[in-house]
Parts: C-alpha cells; sequence; structure tokens
C-alpha cells in the first residue's frame, strides 16, 4: 500500500509504501531524487533515466521526494554522481554523521516525520533559476526557448541541469512529458488526446517513448 502527502519542505512529498507479498515494484523516472529510510537503513535514491524495478523489497518504506534539481544542494553532491543509483546515506555524509540520523528516525514515533525534518533542517538555498527551468520544460516549452529565457547558453544549461538533475534538459524534458501524458491518461483522457496535450507528435511517438522509459507499454502501466 502506497500513501504520500505534500511536505514541510517547499515542492516535496512525503510517502510510505509497504509493499505486497510477491510481484516487483516500478519506480518511474519523474526527475526528483528521494531520501529512503528502510529497515534502519538510510538510503538515496538517485535520479533515473529508466523504470527502477524494486522486486524483492522489505518491510516499510518511507521516503521524501524531494522537487526535481532540490535535493543536491542539501546532499551536497551533484545529482549526476547518482544517477540510477541507490545508494547508503554513510557513502555521502560522514559515518558518525549518518549514526546518529539513523538512531533518530529509529527512534522516532513517525520515521515520516522525522526523515522530513532532517530535511527541513538540512535544506540549502537552491539556484532559483532551477524552478523556473522545471515549471517551463514542464509546460511543454522547447529547451532553446528557455535557455533564452533564463539567459543561459546550450553549454551552461546542460552543465547546470546535469548537477541539478543528472541529465540534460532535454532529457528532464522527455521525462516531464511522460509524467504528463500519464496524469493525463489515467484520468481518462483519450490516448489520441492525450499524446497531443503532452506534446508528442502522435499517438505512436507516445507508446515509444514510455515504453523506452517506463519498460512496460502503455496499457501496463495504466492496468497496474
Amino acid at each position: 500500500m502506497y500513501k504520500e502527502r505534500a511536505s514541510r519542505l517547499p515542492g516535496a512529498v512525503v510517502w510510505v509504501n509497504t509493499p505486497g507479498a510477491g510481484g516487483a515494484g516500478r519506480v518511474l523516472p519523474d526527475g526528483c531524487m528521494d531520501l529512503l529510510w528502510n529497515e534502519g537503513r538510510l538510503l538515496v535514491a538517485g535520479p533515473d533515466t529508466r523504470a527502477y524495478v524494486t522486486g524483492g523489497a522489505r518491510g516499510v518504506w518511507v521516503g521524501l521526494r524531494f522537487y526535481p534539481g532540490t535535493a543536491p544542494a542539501l546532499l551536497g553532491v551533484p545529482a549526476y554522481a547518482l544517477l540510477d543509483q541507490r545508494v547508503e546515506l554513510g557513502d555521502l555524509w560522514p559515518a558518525g554523521d549518518v549514526r546518529r540520523l539513523r538512531d533518530r528516525v529509529a527512534a522516532a514515533g513517525d520515521p515520516a516525520v522525522a526523515l522530513e525534518e532532517i530535511a527541513l533542517e538540512r535544506t540549502r538555498p537552491c539556484d532559483p533559476s532551477l524552478r523556473r527551468l522545471v515549471a517551463a520544460l514542464d509546460a511543454g516549452r522547447p529547451v532553446a526557448a528557455v535557455a533564452d529565457e533564463l539567459g543561459l547558453g546550450a553549454r551552461q544549461l546542460h552543465r547546470r541541469s546535469r548537477a541539478a538533475f543528472g541529465y540534460g534538459p532535454k532529457t528532464l524534458a522527455r521525462v516531464l512529458r511522460m509524467q504528463r501524458a500519464l496524469a493525463l491518461a489515467r484520468a481518462g483522457v483519450p490516448l489520441a488526446e492525450t499524446a497531443v496535450r503532452a506534446g508528442y507528435a502522435d499517438q505512436p511517438h507516445l507508446s515509444r517513448d514510455i515504453r523506452e522509459l517506463a519498460g512496460l507499454p502503455l496499457s501496463g502501466l495504466l492496468g497496474g
């Protein structure tokens, strides 16, 4: 069972997931990074370029999903260093600090609240242009036009995007487009209309792109 709520950290989401018996889960790319708690461990989920299959997950998982581009400032590492990875927080921060944080979460009545409080205490200011970039790409604006609006050259935008999101702005735009399409399709919008409204050339383009990013055909995702 999966539940989520808005976090007190701007743009973030707090979630709790208890995997069912048998069967693999599938985490789709969304431009985000997560701080995770599971059975006494603190981990970081880096940005994904393909679906992450969670077969064999045990126990209750608690997570804080950061708004795209904001986690690297808190973690102190660029997003590209964690691309398509799940790593122990102890690999990024001093062992003593992580041990104290693990004890704190373990002793908390609600691990989700404890995880959120840790992030709130350690959050760092982010470049405000990153939110403008995410909002513009999520609205379907072309990457070149967004770069012009932000006053950035193509190389500079790519460099900043890799540090913040783990990949370049074109990949981020593609991931956000997939998420828009899934939201429309799950709301019952016909697939041909979903393709147009999400920014695809046509329905076959939608199907190909989602299969490549998600590892399943669109029908399989909607069925799940």
